[in-house]
């Protein structure tokens, strides 16, 4: 069969998308109803081709197939539907396993429209679009830095250098992090972690500013519309997102930087039924979302309208072969799964024991050694911290460790023991089920709350610039303002929020467990008290690269404390005590062997003995009493001296030094810590007995001491 120059053959029903085999291109689609293939041309308006597949010899099951010749090697697709159920404002389908979208190269541009009637006027229309992909990875191998050596840094692609301040080349994109990574080398993380960069609709959040009127934007990403494609506008040259994402992972490996992606599977772009369909809904709503058989009503368990089917076997291919396509051909290091408890909720709602899906990712021979972290909960009340089902691989966000660090710092009652807890890896939360240290991704803030800065300087949220009349976001961000509202220039107000980010920053980076950094928080970021700024293109949400010297005391110890942590491997423990030969952790108070585990306690000792020859003690003392505190200290051997590597109550630079300069202490057996305050000591060999090198160990090394 022939369509002008074209020759039209049946296709095959797999692989699913689009794929070419010598001259003849497949395409293949799971869809209720019968489809219509729609081909353009690049860049061209009017289609060149339309083929109605044929139910009799084009669709094999559920799938629908056709291979077509002669087409040229870049081309933009779509397909149309034959459905008996309306739907509201559906523009040409997209393919869900389209690689590349075309359509939105340039960010927030509008389309064309004499006025925009309603929020959909917005949107623009998008096709899939298929080019070759060559590209040379060269010498460029994932780092694979053991999750127990992992230190991610979260980060927004645009925001991180689109401020005028940033000084790249191409601002705002992929190509923008590149010439970044200078930075995130000398700041000493190992991986970052990207918000969402598959393909969305930044236009489509239908409020507006209520102070300027200016359309808001869905800034985040967290409404994809699809899980393969780079996100267009990411790319500083149009059309080639997958190549520019390529360059970007490649540059990071050849600096020893992993890349995580944060995958939304939990829901998708769609919306509910009153929003525009762009795939899903229109080719088999039934299978991608949980929908009520009758009143066609879509669960919500994600609080954005409807929420992925990811049980139905349509869907765990979908996301599995998605999974795969960015470890194998982009190179991709692991995934941070969006509201993951969503991932476990059964067609009728309730927790599966055994979620197919998240065993299927466990065991998958190309993903079980990927890094694979859950946020363990979701918008409809199932919180499964510490309980999300664990098959080998998986991690959690551990939003314990923030809370009940932020708790502390601030100085609430009965905070010690759970103080303990957090600094060993949450073992009450992770031990039970077989977990680890590794198990917790320790965070103290992330792109969903208050920012470092603001929790030390905001009681409340100020979200009214978001348009929901303040109803958004947390109204629980355990932040304390340290005596003024905000912006404030009094030296004491300013030099105790300096001293409390401090405190936060090293009870992070000397906790067990994995951390996780804030971008920005490094420099004292603010969003202004803006604890959900999902919709803020704009300084409240970029990185602003002028406080880097500006705040260079603050960014300076973030990067010595960092140092410090990889130094030592009792900081980065494996496994918890029953299952390891684990190196001596006592607890003490401002005596020796009596820690103060009472309700009115608010301070608190930790001593972690070498894990090695070439390791030495580390004895951290956390005093969140508004008074200082007389702690005595361990008795080190007549060899030995205790020295003062971090004390934050001392002025920059004296609140941090490298650790082979860090001071020995005058009076060796008790140490004064001031109020609010976090002191970190070290041993050290005396200079007569000669001195012994810190060296950190070797990977190798650290495999034998775990």
């Amino acid at each position: 069969m022939t369509a002008g120059s074209y020759a039209i053959a049946l296709g095959h029903p797999l692989p699913l998308g689009v794929s070419r085999d010598g001259v003849f291109t497949n395409f293949a689609i799971v869809a209720d109803h019968p489809v219509t293939l729609v081909i353009f041309l690049a860049d061209q308006a009017a289609p060149t081709l339309e083929l109605a597949l044929n139910p009799s010899c084009q669709r094999t099951g559920d799938v629908w197939h056709i291979a077509v010749q002669g087409l040229p090697d870049v081309f933009e697709y779509g397909y149309r539907i034959t459905s008996p159920i309306s739907l509201p404002h559906v523009p040409l389908l997209l393919d869900p396993y389209a690689k590349a979208i075309s359509g939105a190269e340039v960010w927030s541009q509008l389309p064309t429209c004499p006025a925009y009637a309603a929020p959909w006027d917005r949107i623009r229309p998008r096709r899939g679009r298929v080019a070759p992909q060559a590209f040379d990875w060269g010498t460029a191998r994932p780092p694979r830095t053991p999750l127990s050596d992992t230190i991610i840094y979260e980060l927004h692609v645009r925001g991180f250098t689109r401020h005028s301040s940033s000084g790249v080349s191409n601002p705002g994109t992929f190509e923008g992090i590149i010439e970044k990574i200078p930075y995130l080398q000398a700041l000493g993380v190992t991986a970052v972690e990207l918000l969402p960069i598959t393909e969305f609709e930044e236009n489509d959040n239908p409020r507006d500013h209520p102070d300027t009127g200016a359309g808001l934007m869905n800034y985040w990403g967290y409404h994809p519309l699809s899980f393969f494609a780079p996100k267009a506008a990411y790319a500083a040259q149009p059309g080639e997102p997958i190549k520019a994402f390529k360059h970007l992972v490649k540059a990071l490996h050849e600096a020893g930087i992993e890349i995580i992606l944060d995958m939304v599977f939990n829901h998708t772009g769609e919306g509910d039924i009153r929003c525009p369909t762009w795939s899903y809904r229109a080719l088999a709503e039934g299978r991608y979302y949980l929908v009520h058989p009758v009143c066609r009503q879509y669960r919500n368990d994600t609080g954005c309208g409807n929420t992925v089917n990811a049980n139905h076997p349509v869907v765990q291919d979908l996301i599995i072969d998605c999974l795969r396509y960015w470890v194998t051909e982009m190179h991709v290091d692991g995934f941070r799964f969006d509201l993951a408890s969503v991932l476990t909720r059964g067609p009728d709602g309730d927790a599966l024991e055994r979620p197919p899906l998240l065993e299927r990712i466990a065991a998958d021979p190309i993903l079980a050694h990927t890094k694979l972290i859950a946020e363990p909960w979701d918008a409809a009340g199932l919180y499964q911290a510490g309980q999300f089902p664990r098959w080998g691989p998986w991690s959690e966000w551990n939003d314990r460790f923030r809370d009940d660090i932020r708790r502390f710092v601030k100085s609430d009652a009965g905070m010690v023991s759970a103080l303990a807890a957090r600094l060993t890896g949450s073992p009450d939360l992770y031990a039970a089920s077989g977990g680890a240290p590794i198990s917790s991704i320790n965070l103290m803030t992330s792109h969903d709350g208050f920012t470092l800065a603001d929790t030390v300087s905001y009681n409340r949220k100020h979200n009214a610039a978001n348009g929901e009349g303040g109803r958004d976001g947390s109204c629980e961000n355990h932040s304390w303002n340290c005596g003024e509202e905000g912006v404030s220039h009094d030296p004491q107000v300013l030099c105790l929020r300096q001293r409390q980010m401090k405190n936060m920053a090293a009870l992070l980076l000397l906790s067990q467990g994995v951390p996780m950094i804030l971008s920005g928080d490094e420099i004292g970021r603010s969003q202004q008290g803006n604890n959900n700024p999902y919709c803020q293109d704009n300084a409240i949400s970029w990185f602003d690269w002028d406080e880097v010297s500006h705040n260079r005391g603050l960014l300076r110890f973030f990067q010595l404390l960092i140092r410090f942590r990889k130094r030592h491997a009792q900081l980065r423990p494996c496994h918890y005590p029953s299952q390891m030969l684990y190196p001596t952790l006592t607890w003490h108070g401002c005596e020796l062997g009596t820690p103060d585990w009472s309700h009115e306690s608010r301070s608190l000792a930790m001593h972690l003995a070498p894990a090695s020859e070439a390791d030495h003690d580390i004895y951290l003392m956390a005093n969140a009493h508004w008074e200082p505190h007389h702690f005595r200290l361990p008795v080190l051997p007549d060899s030995m001296s205790w020295c003062c590597v971090a004390d934050t109550s001392q002025p920059a630079p004296h609140d941090i030094y490298p650790e082979e300069e860090a001071p020995r202490l005058k009076t060796p057996h008790a140490y004064d810590v001031g109020p609010r305050s976090v002191v970190l000591l070290v041993s050290r060999c005396d200079a007569k007995t000669g001195d012994r090198r810190i060296v950190p160990p070797s990977l190798s090394q650290i495999r034998v001491m775990l």
